[in-house]
């Protein structure tokens, strides 16, 4: 059985580095990990199927593994092709 995915990464060499530039970014929004802290273990979001199109910024990211981590299903596209590259 072949794995299939509906998305392309360009260099995935560069996923540490990206790791630790979303690590920086949770330290500067208090308020969203106050939310995963909060809330994360009771997933108020199970269910919820959520689609955006954002200009894709660490900080863009992780506003989605906060909805993640809160339960949400979610689907993103880059609505800028530099963003992503």
């Amino acid at each position: 059985m072949t794995d299939t995915h509906d998305y392309v990464v360009a260099n995935i060499a560069l996923a540490d580095f990206g790791r630790k530039e979303l690590d920086i970014a949770e330290t500067e929004m208090p308020g969203l990990m106050a939310l995963r802290e909060e809330f994360g273990s009771t997933q108020p979001l199970k269910g919820a199927r959520i689609a955006g199109s954002l200009h894709m910024t660490i900080q863009t990211a992780v506003l989605i593994e906060t909805l993640k981590a809160l339960g949400a299903d979610v689907r993103w596209a880059s609505c800028n092709i530099f963003s992503t590259q």
